[in-house]
């Protein structure tokens, strides 16, 4: 029988937006898990895949036998209960993106679109799974996420001029029409209404055609570099003119001319400090902007894309595909929990040491974020009923499952099978800071590992 702790060797996909050679988390975690990979100075390194996705599956470092070809010929890694709902293999798909310039403008399909997307153009869409995702801040992040409270769109709608053009008076005017009053409105019939017209100017200024989209572009760019604390008008959203008139700059160096330029104004302004998440519901839209983040998502390579971008474009079904819920961003942010399922030692508790858990309202997924912050600090966690993969990001120490014990240091990753108690114990020690410190992904049907 499998051994259920196995080292992983793990991939890195350079795309264009990942940050450069050992600026990239992701690159160096992944020349920690492969000796054959050796990071260039010069290239983009964007996202470390760990788990058992086709596109860019995980290793036996061992062996160099697929995490897939493990699990499936031992279901118990997974247990039979996942192994059955989830067609022998991970639920979930973890993920260290390094961000060096903005995503593109996206949303992830729901499972029925996932399927349909699928079937019909399997080259743009490579699975049929649906990819609610959630993000945790390694390094101070930022990005764009979910449609703003509609009283902020009608703000700038009513004090940027280049966007009011874009969009067209009439359609300008209908919107606010539309909203006024309504803007905070729980009534069901209200918030249909509102949803409908914010598609309706969205879809508008998402199909604007390329030579209004550049007399615009060049217009809001003036007001940003000329305007700076007045940008956008005073007295509006949380976020100051300066802030906004930066970003315009900043985004627009970036991609000049794109309609993502626009966008901003429609989608929050998200900033995360270490340590802070968000979840991401199926066809909510976000386009991330900047930093090192954990990401964890069922295990799925779907994107619908829309702007900043020079990848495949598909305007017509990410707004015809979004949920258009509107509200402040802290109702995307999530507030980590103590994680009950964890015994530290006395080490660890003199130490300020901790294991708290994100937990996503999806079955597929749940992080544990453990930190150890004293030679000799341990952390034991209770078996539970499904998989667990386990990255380190600070620090050296172990990691043991039964009489099985191996060092653990920054980069290196572990598969760990279900039903296995996990004991993970640090060799650092941190004045003032955090010595060892761990993610590990999991997935348990039911209740007992997910609070």
């Amino acid at each position: 029988m499998q051994v259920p702790l196995i080292r992983l060797q793990c991939g890195v996909n350079s795309y264009d937006w990942g940050k450069i050679g050992k600026t990239s988390a992701a690159a160096k975690f992944a020349a920690a898990t492969a000796s054959d990979f050796s990071i260039q100075e010069e290239k983009p390194y964007a996202e470390l895949w760990m788990g058992t996705h086709p596109s860019l599956p995980s290793k036996d470092l061992e062996t160099q036998r697929t995490l897939l070809d493990l699990v499936q010929d031992n279901q118990a890694l997974l247990s039979k209960d996942i192994a059955e709902k989830y067609e022998n293999r991970l639920p979930f798909l973890f993920k260290v993106l390094s961000i060096n310039k903005a995503l593109s403008i996206q949303a992830h399909p729901n499972k029925k679109l996932a399927e349909q997307l699928h079937a019909r153009d399997s080259k743009n869409y490579p699975d049929d799974n649906h990819k609610p995702e959630m993000t945790i801040a390694v390094t101070p992040f930022d990005g764009l996420c979910g449609f703003r409270p509609l009283a902020e769109i009608t703000h700038f709608l009513k004090n940027i001029p280049s966007l009011r053009s874009l969009v067209g008076e009439d359609e300008a005017a209908k919107f606010e029409s539309a909203v006024s009053g309504k803007e905070t409105s729980s009534s069901e019939s209200d918030v249909a209404a509102n949803k409908k017209a914010l598609q309706a100017i969205f879809t508008k200024v998402m199909n604007t055609d390329k030579d209004a989209l550049a007399t615009a572009s060049k217009q809001l760019l003036e007001a940003a570099n000329s305007e700076g604390a007045q940008f956008a008008g005073e007295g509006g959203p949380s976020n100051d003119g300066k802030e906004l008139a930066d970003l315009v700059i900043r985004l627009n160096s970036q991609f000049p001319d794109d309609i993502g330029l626009f966008v901003q104004f429609f989608l929050n302004y998200v900033k995360l400090e270490v340590g802070e998440a968000m979840f991401l519901k199926a066809d909510d839209i976000h386009a991330y902007l900047s930093g090192d983040i954990i990401e964890c998502m069922a295990s799925s390579d779907n994107v619908v894309r829309a702007g900043f971008t020079p990848k495949f474009k598909d305007v017509d079904t990410l707004t015809s595909m979004l949920t258009y819920s509107y509200a402040p961003i802290s109702e995307q942010k999530m507030a980590p929990v103590d994680y009950p399922y964890t015994t530290l030692s006395a080490a660890a508790y003199s130490s300020n040491s901790s294991s708290i858990l994100y937990d996503p309202p999806i079955p597929e997924f749940a992080v544990v974020r453990t930190a150890l912050n004293k030679t000799g600090a341990k952390a034991t966690f209770d078996p539970i009923q499904g998989p667990s993969i386990v990255l380190c990001t600070k620090g050296k120490g172990t990691i043991s499952v039964g009489p099985k014990k191996e060092k653990i240091e920054e980069g290196y990753v572990f598969f760990v099978g279900a039903t296995a108690e996990l004991v993970i114990e640090s060799e650092t020690d941190a004045e003032g800071g955090e010595g060892l410190v761990t993610f590990k992904a999991f997935c348990e049907l039911g209740s007992e590992g997910k609070l």
